[in-house]
Formats: structure tokens, sequence, C-alpha cells
């Protein structure tokens, strides 16, 4: 929790000399086993703290009772049919969120997992739209030394402290392991998507343990990206005078989170693939060298059952520090019991000579080939276009992981080191940029091959997004694979393990799946775990050459199930534009194609009552869906988002933005007719003819509580921007009547717009006479963000833009809690919190980043990242409120959260953004003001984004002056 130091709080500096010895960083300065000198820290020992949630006042309570009824109403409705609402504020995790949040595992769109600071497993996402938030304790790594011949013994698994769910030490579960790591002098180095822990003599004094953990998320690399898999490379230091035997050992649960484990019918066995239909399948692996012997235990259980205990598996590595050697050629064990849980294991031994070091790989892969939606149809997921849609999947990937990791750094290093290595940027940005990226991994992303389903037959993986109560289950074996050591030169299709000489080279692993099918009102899908190797082909990174890059999915939050929710998607889609602009712009097209697609069936919208159409023509769809994405549209149904003011400006910006820093000409084609219908159905709220639209006096945007009258500053501002993007756009395409109506609509709304609302020194919340009317809203200057982002010319002149966003820092953040919590949404003048609503109290990551990009290009940069480092310091500074690698859609004024794991917080890359269009986007031609337009410049488009396109013609009778 915070506390009542962080008010006071000017540390702007976070060298790693603070938190390790620095003897220890020289010794571990080899091959980045050091931490690196720009990340986010924690003491393995710190308190991971209980987060406090958001309530609603009394007020807010009886403002919202009928909506709280209704949709009480419907979460029960759905549930009958076996459905999870795509919004339940009813239902809570058994597990309460608290500040252990870490680094997620893998690439994107092939489910994740993430991993606590202090190294427990948790957060398992590998089933679309659902995550077991609770950690799966057996999943551990774990270190036996042996010095003096034997007479100097040290063992524990490298987690600190005794964790919830661990039983009496005397059992035969993980209780009986050593937990003995008290993390007073190990620490945790966060920089997405790497992650360091460092055991600074724990538990042996004289060790100093170096734990990278390296994930495949990569700029721009289409392939790597999409897969399922991580490594972690230690490094030992013995300081000692005396060798030391140094055996390591990861051990993993047949569990993709939650109870899966205690369902019983789980099978470990060696190498035979099952013959049901693909599971999910896990497998882990040790990297063999000369100087490294891997030995494995196919299964053991976390209680007396079929195979030996996690106790007989720990006193075994106390005593020899490896596992028996026939264990590789072993059969399948018998079937687990219900409520009987099965694990496997690898281990991985050395011997370090004194001031000597070793390198020891361990890596996990998951392969969950296919993905069917509640109410939809199955896909393959992206990473099948590469390894297949096999179980041998899994043990390929993690094979292919181990020899590849380095590269992965070299691309990763490359990509951030411009940044880290840039004296301008404060050290917090720098870091905390990166790390918001998590989002991309943990946030429930789906990556699809291609928008093609497979055949109505074909068993996937079911969405979760299912009443595990109404459902009913087929329990079809669950089968952990195990493997033995392999040659890489003695590769060949076969399914058998292959012995190898152990100087040789190559890789052991355990691999554990899972059939498991459940079958209820959504249909019936599989679902599994694995650990292990066969013979595999090594193949080399592969760059996507073309365009068809699948079509891909993330949750608006792990709380808001709801896919691409674009009124968001607007503030994080920066982040996609800037590092995978091919995955951005398919996003813009499925979008594109939504606007002329209409869905008649009837929905009843819960915040009224009242009853509509699923989906209107010309509107652009507030999300793709949850049950049946590309499909069934519009799963948010609390207002009609068919008469919100923002989904239609926002898509015609982003759509501006992303043609104008790609140069994708057949991109803005496509498109083009879509932005058409999108302003032409906003002609509906413009009342009164003058070229400005009307709010209609309910929570008419992406506020949805907080209600709106007349012009507003929000949606009035994103319209005008709508206009001129639209007007340019047209030019560019040559469509010259659509640019002389966008032009003759801007030129009278914004006269309007400045007269209704600009008060001398800033815009008012919108136009009306409620209490709050006069309110200062953070977001007030969306649409001039967005219009200096795509190298627009200002909508308003450069003092009123600058005194707007003065008004908002000194106000919005910098008379809350002293600046260090970020800018409220709304503040009255008298510089009191505006209180109407919940949403107008609440702080927004997202919006406050999105007001610091403005600043920033504004030239007021002062002023940006004082406003933005108070959502570092609220959020992810070891004083702050404890939301590291869950940033949540925001905070109140004392520090309660609401909706953890959000999609918004992506906009601190707008920021980014911002700080380099300076120099790739060139200034638009100095012409009269409402007369004119911005043509991309001839650039040169290297990387596919950023730099703007060259014109491939000029208009010289254009509507607005082209200066060429």
């Amino acid at each position: 929790m915070v506390g009542g130091n962080l008010f006071h709080y000017r540390k702007n500096s976070w060298p790693p000399e603070e938190y390790i010895n620095r003897t220890t960083l020289q010794l571990l300065d080899v091959d980045g086993s050091a931490p690196p000198e720009h990340a986010l820290r924690r003491k393995l020992n710190s308190h991971a703290s209980i987060l406090k949630e958001f309530s609603i006042t009394f007020r807010e309570a009886i403002q919202m009772i009928r909506l709280g009824i209704r949709l009480w109403h419907y979460v029960r409705e759905e549930a009958s049919h076996g459905r999870k609402a795509p919004i339940d504020p009813f239902t809570r995790e058994h597990c309460k969120p608290s500040a252990s949040q870490g680094v997620p595992l893998g690439g994107m769109g092939s489910g994740s997992i993430s991993r606590g600071f202090r190294g427990e497993f948790r957060h398992f996402q590998i089933l679309p739209g659902t995550c077991e938030t609770a950690p799966v304790m057996a999943n551990q790594f774990s270190i036996f030394i042996s010095r003096d011949g034997g007479n100097k013994k040290y063992s524990s698994v490298l987690s600190p402290g005794r964790h919830e769910g661990l039983g009496k030490p005397s059992d035969q579960g993980i209780s009986s392991w050593g937990w003995n790591l008290n993390g007073q002098h190990s620490t945790y180095h966060a920089l997405f998507p790497r992650a360091w822990t460092v055991y600074d003599g724990e538990p042996d004094p004289e060790l100093k343990i170096s734990c990278r953990q390296i994930s495949p998320f990569i700029p721009h690399n289409y392939r790597e990206s999409s897969l399922p898999t991580s490594v972690f490379v230690y490094t030992l230091v013995n300081t000692g005078k005396e060798r030391a035997k140094i055996s390591l050992c990861f051990t993993w649960a047949n569990s993709i989170g939650g109870t899966s484990h205690l369902t019983g019918e789980h099978v470990n066995e060696p190498f035979m693939t099952a013959k049901d239909n693909p599971p999910v399948t896990y497998a882990i692996a040790a990297c063999e060298t000369q100087n490294v012997s891997v030995s494995v235990l196919p299964c053991f259980s976390l209680n007396e059952g079929s195979c030996g205990t996690a106790k007989d598996m720990w006193d075994k590595m106390v005593q020899d520090g490896h596992f028996d050697r026939e264990n590789s050629s072993k059969g399948p064990s018998m079937p687990s019991s219900p409520g009987e849980t099965h694990c496997a294991a690898v281990s991985a031994s050395t011997w370090v000579e004194p001031h000597g070091k070793c390198t020891i790989a361990f890596a996990v892969s998951w392969s969950s080939p296919k993905v069917k939606f509640c109410k939809g149809k199955s896909y393959h997921r992206r990473y099948t276009k590469y390894y297949g849609t096999s179980k041998n999947a899994a043990k390929d990937l993690v094979h292919d992981s181990l020899t590849k990791y380095m590269l992965w750094e070299e691309e990763i290093e490359k990509w951030q080191n411009p940044i880290l290595k840039d004296d301008k940027l404060p050290e917090w940005y720098k870091f905390t940029l990166f790390n918001e990226l998590y989002f991309l991994v943990a946030g429930g992303t789906v990556w699809i091959d291609s928008g093609l389903p497979m055949e109505e037959d074909s068993v996937g993986i079911k969405s979760v997004i299912t009443n595990s109560k109404k459902s009913k289950k087929k329990h079809v074996r669950i089968v952990h694979k195990s493997a033995g050591l392999v040659n890489e030169s003695a590769v060949e299709d076969s399914e058998a393990s292959v012995d190898v000489d152990p100087s040789g080279g190559g890789d052991t692993a355990l691999r554990e799946s899972s059939d498991k099918e459940e079958s209820g009102s959504c249909g019936s899908g599989g679902g599994g775990n694995s650990l292990g190797t066969s013979p595999i082909k090594s193949t080399e990174p592969v760059y996507n050459d073309d365009n068809d890059v699948g079509k891909f999915l993330y949750l608006e939050g792990v709380e808001y199930i709801m896919w691409c929710t674009y009124d968001v998607h607007f503030y994080a889609s920066f982040a996609l534009l800037e590092l995978f602009p091919k995955i951005e712009l398919s996003i813009q097209r499925e979008f594109a194609n939504a606007v002329l697609f209409e869905d008649r069936r009837k929905v009843k919208f819960l915040a009224e009552g009242n009853h509509g159409i699923r989906k209107v023509k010309g509107a652009v769809p507030h999300d793709l869906g949850t049950h049946d994405p590309w499909h069934e549209m519009n799963a948010y149904n609390i207002h009609d988002t068919s008469r919100w003011k923002d989904l239609n400006p926002k898509f015609v910006l982003q759509v501006y933005r992303d043609f104008a820093a790609t140069g994708d000409l057949s991109f803005g084609a496509d498109v083009w007719p879509a932005v058409c219908a999108a302003i032409d159905y906003m002609d509906q709220f413009d009342r009164d003819n003058d070229g400005m639209i009307e709010n209609d006096g309910f929570p008419d945007q992406t506020y949805d509580a907080w209600t709106v009258h007349g012009i507003s500053a929000y949606c009035g501002s994103l319209w005008l921007a709508a206009l001129q993007a639209a007007a340019t756009m047209a030019v560019q395409l040559g469509d010259q009547a659509f640019a002389e109506k966008c032009k003759n609509k801007f030129i009278k709304g914004k006269a309007v717009f400045e007269e209704k609302l600009w008060n001398g020194s800033y815009f008012n919340y919108d136009s009306g006479s409620s209490s709050n009317s006069k309110s200062i809203q953070a977001d007030q200057l969306a649409g001039q963000w967005y219009t200096a982002s795509s190298g627009l010319p200002d909508l308003f002149d450069d003092r009123k833009i600058r005194s707007a966003l003065q008004k908002i820092h000194d106000f919005n953040v910098m008379k809350v809690q002293g600046g260090r919590i970020g800018a409220v949404n709304g503040m009255h003048p008298s510089g009191k919190v505006d209180e109407s609503c919940m949403q107008s109290r609440e702080v927004w990551t997202g919006v406050t980043y999105a007001a610091a990009a403005t600043m920033i290009h504004a030239g007021m940069t002062e002023q940006a990242f004082a406003t933005a480092k108070g959502i570092f310091l609220a959020s992810w500074s070891d004083v702050g409120y404890g939301y590291a690698f869950q940033t949540p859609e925001g905070w109140t004024t004392d520090g309660h959260f609401r909706s953890l794991i959000y999609m918004r917080p992506l906009a601190i890359w707008a920021m980014q953004w911002a700080l380099s269009s300076s120099k790739l986007i060139r200034k638009a031609p100095v012409v009269v003001a409402m007369d004119r337009s911005h043509v991309p410049s001839d650039t040169a488009n290297e990387g596919g984004v950023k730099k703007i396109a060259k014109k491939p013609w000029c208009f010289g009778n254009a509507v607005f002056h082209c200066s060429c």
C-alpha cells in the first residue's frame, strides 16, 4: 500500500548497486546475467500486500440501482446457459489480488502464464477469456548444493517464505520441501520481456545466482512473437574456496490453473503421444552440455497416489542431486485419481570450481493449438503456422527456444537500447514504457492463423468463458509426457526417445499433456498440459514477409471480457502501431468491415432497460464480441453504443493516423467506404445543422457513467479532428466532393465548439447547465492529441492548447496528492475533485498518459513527464499501490483500484510516439486556418511505420491547399 512517504518521494534513479552488492554485479557481468542499468526492482522479501478494490458511494449506488438489478439478472441468465457475462461485478476471485505480479511468460496470442516477482507461476490464461489467478505452488525452481564432500549442504526452493496454500511440514506434498529462502539478499529486476532474479548469497553464502527470464516478444517479428515459450538462464558463480556440486530442479504440475490438476485421469509417460484429440501440452526442458548433466522424473504426486510423492522427489534430490537415468525409458504412469495432482521434474547438475562460473538453461513451452469460443467456431492459433497442430509442437518449441534465445536477446536489445541509452528521458519512464507492454501478452490475447474457421466437428480448446457449475464435464486422459536426451545431429521424424552421449549436447525435457473435454450449452472442447522433448528439426527464425498476419484479439481487461474494445483501443493502439503495425492494420480492417455490417438480433440495454438491435449499420461497434468474436459483436450491453458519440470519430482518427504512418495506400482504399459511412452516420447527432454534434444527456461515450449534455469537450474535439482527418484522407484518395463536405462541417463546427466551450483558460466539460458543466476534464483535448499524432494542423491556436493543458496540469494533476497519482478525470475550477459520478473522481492511467502525450506535442515536456510520473509512482514504484504488471483502468484519489490488467495504460506508447514524431513527421505547411490539409511527406517508411508516406500525386485544386 502507499506509504506516507509517497508524497515526499523525490527519487529519480534506481541503480542496481542499491539493491545488489557491487562485487556481485561485477561477478555476474557476463553474457547478460547481470540485471540491466534501467529496470523495475524489488527485494524478494518485499511484502506483497492485498490491493484495495474500488467501491461506489451510497449516492452512486442509488443512482445505479436499476442498472445493478438488471445486470444481476443478466449475469444469472448467462450463467444458466453455461456462459460468463462480459461484465460481472458480483463474482470475485477466491485469490485476492496482491502486489505480487512480475513479467509474464511467452509471446502474444497463444495463452500466457504470469510469474510473480518472488518466483511463483500464476495468472494462467491458457484458455481464451479466463484467468486462473491463484499460483500453482508446485511449479518451482529449486537448488541443491553440496560442498566439502557432502559435509556442507544447502537446499531450498528459490522462492521466499511460506506461501498461502502450503500445509503442514509433515505432509507428503510440497510443504515437505525446503522453503528456506529468506529473500533479504535476493532481488527482482524487470524490463519486459525479460526479468532477472539475483540471489546474492542465498541460500549458500558463497554462491551467487542469477536467473534471467526471456520471452520472444520481438517487434516486427510476427513469427517469434507468437510463440508460447520462455527460457530461464541460470548463471552460477562460486566465490568459495572449494568446488561445489550444484543441482537445479524445475518442477511442473499437470495443471492449467485453478483446480484443473484435481480432475483425475492424468497420466505421465515418456515420449509416446496420446491418440486422442490434440491436448494442451506443456514441455519443460534443460539444456545438457559437456559440463551439465540432465535427468528427469516423469511423474510424482503432491499426495500419496499412483507414483512417488513430492517428498520422495525432494529427498532424492537432497541425497543424490539428480534423478535415476532409467526414468527416461519408463512407460506411462497409472492415471491419477480425482483429487490427486501429478507433476513432473527435470534436473540439471554441474560442478563449479572455486571462483568458477557455470550457466544452465531451462525452458517451458505450452501448446494449445485450437481455440474454440463459447458460441462460435474453432480456429488454429498463429504459432501453428510454423509448428503445426500436433501435440509434439510443445517439445519442438522448447527445443528451439533453448537454441535461439540468444538471438532473441540480441533483437530485444537492438530494439530497447536507443531508448534506454537516451539521457534526455527520465529513468522511470524508460523501464515503465517497456513494462506496460506486459498487457500484450497477459491481456488475454488470442492470435489466430487466419480468419478461416476449422471444420465444425473439430474439437478445440473451449473458451472458459463458461460457468463451471453449469457445465457438464467428460474427462479424457491427461498425459504428462517426459523425455530423454536429444542429439541435434540425430534428428529424424520419429516419436521414439533418442539416447546420446551426455557430452554431445542436447536438451532434456519432460512433456506433460492434458486431454479434457467439457460439454454443455456452449459445445465441447479439449484442454491439457505438457513437459518433454523428442527428436526435432531446428528451424531458423523466419520473418513474415507478407501482410497476412492472421487475426488478433485482446481483452479490454481480465475483468471486462470483451475483445478489442474500440473506445479503449483508441488509447492503446499506439503500442501496436509502433511495434506490430501489421496487427494494428488488421484490427482496423476488422472494424472497417464491421461498420458496414448490420446485426438485427434484439438486445436489451441494461442502463435504461430498453431494447434495440445488436449492431446498427454505419455505427462503429464497441467491441468485436465475447462468445463469438467477429460474428456476434457488441458484447457490451450497458448502453446502446450505436448512440455513442466517440466511437465513429475514433475510428476515423485511428484509420487516418495508421494510413499516414504506414503509407499503405491499399489499406486506405480498402477502409475508405467505412470512413465515409462513419462520418455520414454522425449527421443525425448534429440536430441544428451547425456542424457540431451534440451529446444526448446520458453517458454516451467511453466515460460510460459520466453524463454529458449538449456539446462536450471530449466528443466535440474528437469530431472536429475526425472531420479534418477525413477531409485530408479524401484529398489523398481523390474524393474531392467528400473532402469539401468535411471541410465545410469542420469550419462551422469549430466556430461553434469554441464559442460554446472556451472560457478563457480551458474548454468546459460540456455546454449544459449541470453542476459539473464547467469541470476541467483531463481528456478535453483528445481530438487535438490525435491531430498532432497524425501530423495534421492543430485544431486550435497554440495559446488555447497550451492554456488548457497547463490548467489540466495545475488542477487535475498537482491539486491531487501533490501530483503523485496522475491526473484525476474531472476537477472543478475551485480545485475540488468532481464527484458527480464514480468515473469523474477516478484517475485513469491511459487518460493520464494521453494527456502527457498531448503536452509533449505542444512543447510542454516538463509538464508531460510530471503528469505521467504520477502513474509510475502510484502504480509501479515500491512505495505505490502495488499495481506493477497489473495496471488497472484507474484508481480513486485514496488508492482504490478498478479493473486490474487493463488495456488503456498501453497509451504510454503515445508519449513515445510524440517524442519521436517531431523527428519523423514533417510539420504541415502553414496555410490559412481551417483551409488546409497535410499531405504525407516523401520520407522513406523504414520499418513499416512512423515515417509519413510518399505523396502518390499532387492535387493542385485540392479543397485544402497543398504545399508541394
